[in-house]
């Protein structure tokens, strides 16, 4: 083999090493490029944020996800999160989303749980009525009215006013150990205004009682409404009758004069002759 063999080998060899690292930095350029993209910083949990809880710093961090994945309500930064209170439980890891989110603006944190055309009444319960100490922040329940019919047979009678209510606390307090049993002496539900007077109207008519739903059942019958009766409209008396004018012409000795009569007034008027 001659020197000029060798010399082409070579030739072909640095080439072909050249060609493979252009190739090699030209395509990571792309898909780092593609990667930077494609990319969107998320606010997500680092801990399990419970119902009623401020977030604080330490309980979110950012993470790099596909644009694509990312919700349309969730944040690209912490301290748009940071002193909201959670209306939804949250593990680790989950997404922050606004939607789970409600503005601390001041006053207690129970306050900022309510939305904004509903209203937190608390009912007194006991054992029983607090499902066994299972009732926790954040369930859906129904409540029940019984109350005792007419007559002195002791029957009563019971009937379900009020469906799918969100338990705001329990016993005064937003956030508890979802596993552990509580006995509790109160219980704040979130309602509309209407829902409200029905339920105070109940608790003077009766007893209560509260039944704990499934958290994936939405179903709920409508509110009773009383229908409005339209009154009738009283009769209106028609306008009297104008009082008929009768001129009668008289003549005297001095002068002609018109008689006026109006109603039962009778009035001389003397006319020029």
């Amino acid at each position: 083999m001659n020197s000029r063999t060798l010399m082409l080998i070579s030739l072909s060899l640095i080439f072909g090493l050249g060609a493979a690292l252009l190739a090699n930095n030209w395509l990571s350029a792309r898909l780092n490029a593609n990667a930077d993209d494609n990319l969107q910083s998320v606010v997500v949990a680092t801990v399990e944020i419970p119902f009623g809880q401020m977030i604080e710093a330490q309980h979110v961090t950012l993470v790099r996800m596909p644009k694509d994945t990312v919700p349309g309500d969730a944040f690209e930064a912490t301290d748009k999160v940071v002193g909201r209170i959670a209306t939804f439980a949250m593990l680790s890891g989950d997404i922050v989303r606004g939607a789970r989110l409600a503005e601390h603006l001041g006053g207690s944190t129970l306050a900022s749980l309510i939305e904004r055309d509903k209203r937190a009444i608390s009912v007194r319960v006991d054992d029983v009525v607090g499902v066994g100490g299972f009732l926790l922040p954040g369930n859906r329940v129904d409540v029940l009215a019984t109350k005792k019919t007419s007559g002195n047979s002791g029957d009563a009678k019971s009937e379900t006013i009020l469906e799918d209510l969100r338990v705001l606390a329990v016993d005064q307090t937003a956030s508890t150990d979802k596993t552990q049993p509580v006995v509790v002496r109160a219980v704040t539900l979130e309602m509309s205004a209407d829902e409200a007077e029905i339920l105070v109207k109940a608790q003077t008519e009766g007893k209560l009682q509260l039944a704990l739903r499934n958290p994936l059942d939405g179903q709920k019958k409508p509110l009773a409404v009383k229908p409005v009766v339209a009154q009738p409209l009283a009769a209106v008396e028609p306008p009297p009758a104008p009082v008929p004018v009768k001129k009668l012409r008289q003549r005297s000795g001095t002068g002609a004069g018109v008689t006026v009569i109006r109603g039962t007034k009778v009035e001389l008027a003397k006319a020029q002759m």
